[in-house]
């Protein structure tokens, strides 16, 4: 084509100015700096959806309704949902307290017991004040004159009754001659003669037959010593068990009358007023308690047991839940969700070289003080916990909230664990976290959709109209303040929401990552306070966003320096045939920049098809082999549809040396192909991005901005000529946010951007030649157009083709006529 038709080709295609990025008008705000504006509360800026969701979430009370709060950090997810549930307990109902206490029947179980709130704490102090009065009482009961008197008396019947058998005893020896002698070794019996004990040689001088007679009533009086010693033995253990059971009652009497004003206080709690008559009876029973007579045996059994602070532990109650100060129902947000922290735990004590515990040692996890409430979790931290998944689902499929020892059965603890009553649970869990996680806990846990039954998604992008404009200015007023900032004037408000769309990319839309927008606010501020302006303007917003870039641009200046020395091999400007430049975005942790790539392709006769070199070395994904075999497609379908093609050839991305996949470059190896088939030279200033399907339609790619920002930074380097530029897929004209100095240059004519949206557009603004696609009436391409002379080449291949198989042919059929 000639020049004129050429530059027209261009016009066409090539975009205008105010094309390559969407510029908010200052002029739509009334205000000069956000100081003047009135700040308002829109709630969670552009995300409509993840507040319906969060609402109807929070609105059912039916279980299983637990939340999953899934979005990208940086979305305002946890903030959000930490305030929404915070405005919605405030007008609850306070939960009640939960306390536990001692199971006097099996301590091993401590029982629960809930209160209104506020009252957990009144019944703690009601016990206290009620073991100090049953301590007050019991002594004073056990050192009364009465009580003296009546035990005084209880032991002088039992000494009369010891003194009666032993009385009895005596007569019963007397009477066969026979004395009762009591020693520090126990009662011997010594024979008489004539009112006298006997001597030995009295006994020695008495006959066979009156030795015989004495041992006989010897015998007597010892059966009879051993019926009295059995009779005392019985009468003593009456008496204990008479004077046990009369300091029961003295204790009883004495504890009585301070139990019936509680058991009226709490007349409609059943759970209260049984441990009240278990407390009681444990009172009575364990009486010692509260008071020492200071016998040794009670000293030994006082050094075993422990001290008398421990004895009255088994009297006191552990206030587990506390509401007495809440008002609405508790938002908990536990950042460190390991197993105990959630779920509570059951401390020791060493005592004599082990490990001991009881009820008083039980301390609330997370689930208790947010029972009757709300708890926030994030799901990277739960998740990375031993146990704590699986518990929690537990905890919400039961219903209750159990403390265990999750390493009991590991034998990590020596002492055996108490087993808690479970606390009844009624908790809206809440847990924050990432796509992939909720993904990944969706298909694999069966039980999950079951137990988190209302997803709150956040999205990333906002609608850019003036609605949201607006809201995006009350944020930085309200972060401004917030922050301590200076106020910003609505230029620079502006080109916050502009930075807004380059951030997604799409000239329609708006971030609602406001953590990325936060941190342009705190660093424009930081720049206009250095030079002492009284608010923020945009030149301030453009040196925040060119100093951001400086900090973290040093792999992409290393990779335009290799370029600019050769290393890398980049033309910008002439004519090669079978060589362009293609686009790849490149990244790291804090930086995404565009490079261009030389793409060079051979084409030559013969049978083996296309080879991927990148395929052959292993160095490319599955999405680029799909887009090698898509240009098979196209050109099979332009080139092959009455005989086959002949065709060997060979594409490769020149000095690459890692993975290379996806498709944004299968239209720029098809141009590539084709200049190699119409030995068509390509115009090495113009750089190419896009996919292309079988038909030959270029397709929307990604990092468009970043790929047009990469080659224009190498051209300019190298010097720009008025001819360069880069042909984008028209679909990726509304993704077009290009920086300030892109947009200048194509504004003065010395760079330039073109949007296709077929190849055969393309192909004609890198080559100056029409492609001539469409076959004409005499089904041959136009004269002189690259698909005319492609197929030309072709013509040649496949007549040498032929030609070498009738040579083949005839070669075989001579060796068959010589044979």
């Amino acid at each position: 084509m000639n020049e004129r038709e050429y530059q027209h080709r261009l016009s066409v295609h090539r975009l205008e100015p105010e094309d390559l990025r969407s510029e908010s008008s200052p002029d739509q705000f009334p205000f000069d700096t956000t100081e003047d504006m009135k700040g308002e509360d829109y709630g969670m800026i552009g995300q409509e959806r993840a507040e319906r969701a969060m609402s109807f979430g929070l609105a059912v009370k039916q279980s299983g309704y637990n939340l999953f709060v899934v979005g990208p950090t940086g979305t305002g997810r946890m903030t959000y949902t930490q305030k929404r549930v915070e405005e919605l307990s405030a007008s609850q109902e306070v939960p009640c307290d939960w306390c536990y206490v001692n199971n006097f029947d099996d301590p091993d179980r401590p029982l629960i017991l809930s209160f209104p709130a506020g009252e957990g704490h009144e019944f703690r102090k009601e016990m206290e004040t009620l073991l100090l009065d049953i301590e007050r009482e019991i002594r004073q009961a056990f050192s009364s004159d009465s009580y003296e008197n009546q035990k005084r008396m209880m032991l002088d019947d039992l000494r009369s009754q010891m003194d009666e058998l032993w009385r009895q005893a005596g007569d019963f020896a007397l009477e066969r001659n026979f004395k009762l002698e009591q020693t520090h070794s126990g009662i011997n019996t010594v024979p008489l003669r004539f009112g006298k004990p006997m001597s030995v040689n009295e006994y020695n001088q008495l006959s066979k037959r009156d030795k015989d007679d004495l041992k006989e009533r010897e015998k007597e009086v010892e059966t009879k010593l051993s019926e009295t010693v059995r009779e005392i033995n019985k009468t003593e253990a009456q008496f204990r068990k008479d004077v046990q059971a009369f300091m029961m009652t003295t204790a009883s009497n004495a504890v009585n009358g301070l139990f019936k004003p509680l058991r009226e206080q709490y007349a409609n709690n059943e759970h209260v007023l049984s441990y009240l008559s278990a407390y009681e009876r444990d009172v009575v029973e364990h009486f010692s308690f509260f008071f020492s007579e200071g016998d040794e045996q009670e000293q030994i059994m006082s050094a075993i047991a422990g001290s008398k602070e421990r004895q009255y532990q088994r009297y006191t109650v552990n206030l587990l839940v506390n509401n007495k100060h809440c008002e609405g129902a508790p938002v908990i947000f536990e950042s460190n969700p390991t197993y105990h922290n959630l779920f509570g735990k059951v401390e020791y004590q060493g005592q004599i070289g082990n490990l001991v515990t009881d009820f008083s040692l039980i301390k609330p996890g997370a689930l208790h003080l947010a029972n009757g409430g709300y708890l926030i979790l994030q799901a990277i931290d739960l998740l990375q916990q031993p146990e704590a998944w699986n518990g929690l689902k537990r905890m919400l499929q039961t219903g209750h909230v159990h403390i265990e020892n999750p390493h009991e059965g590991r034998g990590l603890f020596p002492t055996s664990a108490l087993k808690p009553e479970p606390v009844p649970l009624q908790t809206k869990v809440i847990i924050i976290g990432s796509y992939p996680i909720y993904d990944l806990l969706s298909r694999w846990d069966e039980e999950f959709d079951k137990l988190f039954k209302v997803k709150v998604e956040f999205d990333t992008v906002m609608t850019n109209d003036e609605e949201n404009s607006w809201k995006m200015a009350n944020f930085v007023k309200k972060h401004a303040e917030e922050e301590g900032l200076l106020p910003f004037h609505k230029r620079a408000v502006a080109k916050v929401i502009d930075y807004s769309s380059r951030l997604v990319d799409e000239q329609e839309k708006l971030t609602t990552r406001f953590q990325d927008i936060s941190k342009l606010l705190v660093e424009s501020s930081f720049y206009a306070a250095q030079r002492e302006r009284a608010y923020v303007d945009e030149e301030d917003i453009y040196e925040a966003l060119e100093e951001k870039v400086k900090r973290s641009n040093h792999v992409p200046e290393l990779y335009r320096e290799q370029i600019h020395k050769g290393t890398i091999m980049i033309e910008t400007d002439g004519y090669r045939v079978g060589q362009i430049n293609g686009l790849a975005v490149m990244g790291t942790r804090d930086s995404v920049f565009g490079i261009p790539t030389k793409i060079t392709a051979q084409t030559y006769a013969g049978k083996s098809g296309f080879m991927n070199i990148e395929r052959e070395t292993a160095m490319s994904g599955q999405i680029h082999h799909k887009g090698m075999m898509i240009l098979t497609g196209f050109l099979s379908g332009q080139f092959a549809k009455n005989r086959p093609i002949p065709l060997a050839a060979s594409i490769t991305f020149e000095q690459t040396y890692s993975l290379i996949d996806g498709d944004s470059a299968s239209s720029t190896e098809l141009y590539v192909l084709l200049s190699s088939l119409s030995e068509v030279p390509i115009y090495q200033g113009i750089a190419v991005t896009g996919s292309v399907n079988q038909w030959g339609e270029i397709q929307p790619i990604g990092g468009v901005n970043e790929k047009v920002e990469g080659f224009f930074h190498i051209c300019e380097e190298k010097g720009l000529t008025g001819q360069q530029g880069v042909i984008i897929p028209k679909q990726n004209v509304r993704n077009l946010m290009l920086e300030k100095d892109v947009v200048d240059a194509v504004n003065d004519g010395k760079f330039h951007v073109w949007a296709v949206g077929h190849v055969c557009e393309g192909i004609e603004i890198l080559t100056k030649v029409r492609a001539g696609h469409i076959r004409g009436d005499d089904g041959r391409f136009p004269e002189g157009t690259v698909f005319a002379k492609a197929e030309q080449r072709f013509d040649r291949m496949y007549e040498i083709a032929r030609q070498q198989q009738a040579e083949l042919k005839e070669k075989t059929n001579n060796d068959k006529n010589e044979t």
